[in-house]
């Protein structure tokens, strides 16, 4: 909570303006699955065809922002609810910036992801639900972490023994298994076009 000192200063230029100046509807893309779903993966690709289209983009990964916003966190529930308010927080500072946000995250708690939701107006969270099963991800394993939680070299890990509490109605379902990652693409931006994110 703000120190009752501390007051939010409003800027000339607003969140519309900077909107309109690049042509889009500023809003966070919230990726959401387990370990080795491909959240990042879908992301990159996602905002690699924004660039495409011109638009105006920033991409938060978990792992990257562990490495600095975040390094003083480590996995307990608190960590990581205290990671997904950071991030929370430096989105809807983005989103202010005109900008269209993607995230990918675990975030493994329906709280904390509403938590975000609730920071921003009506329609500027969308959450994306990478919905790929466990024993498919517990297969990919790219960084085998998989295989050294169920070793027991890690804890608190998301699906083995820590939960993982799936989007009860996300915006967006992306089904991430045996699919070409074009067509989870292709799904995503179709959303952001017809719901009119795009060439504003």
């Amino acid at each position: 909570m703000a120190d009752e000192n501390i007051v939010w200063h409003q800027h000339d230029i607003a969140k519309q303006e900077r909107s309109q100046q690049k042509k889009q509807k500023a809003c966070v893309l919230w990726f959401t699955g387990l370990s080795g779903a491909g959240k990042s993966t879908v992301a990159g690709a996602v905002e690699q065809r924004l660039h495409e289209m011109n638009a105006h983009t920033y991409l938060l990964d978990g792992d990257n922002v562990r490495h600095g916003l975040c390094g003083d966190l480590g996995f307990s529930d608190e960590d990581r609810k205290e990671n997904i308010r950071r991030v929370g927080e430096v989105a809807k500072l983005m989103v202010d910036a005109g900008l269209l946000v993607l995230t990918a995250f675990i975030s493994p708690h329906r709280a904390e992801r509403q938590l975000v939701r609730d920071l921003l107006p009506d329609a500027e969270f969308i959450e994306v639900f990478v919905d790929v099963p466990l024993d498919i991800c517990e297969q990919r394993d790219p960084k085998g972490l998989y295989k050294k939680a169920r070793a027991g070299e890690i804890k608190n890990f998301t699906g083995i023994d820590s939960v993982y509490e799936a989007p009860d109605n996300p915006e967006i379902r992306v089904e991430n298994g045996d699919q070409p990652l074009s067509i989870a693409v292709d799904q995503i931006i179709q959303y952001l076009e017809q719901h009119g994110y795009l060439n504003q």
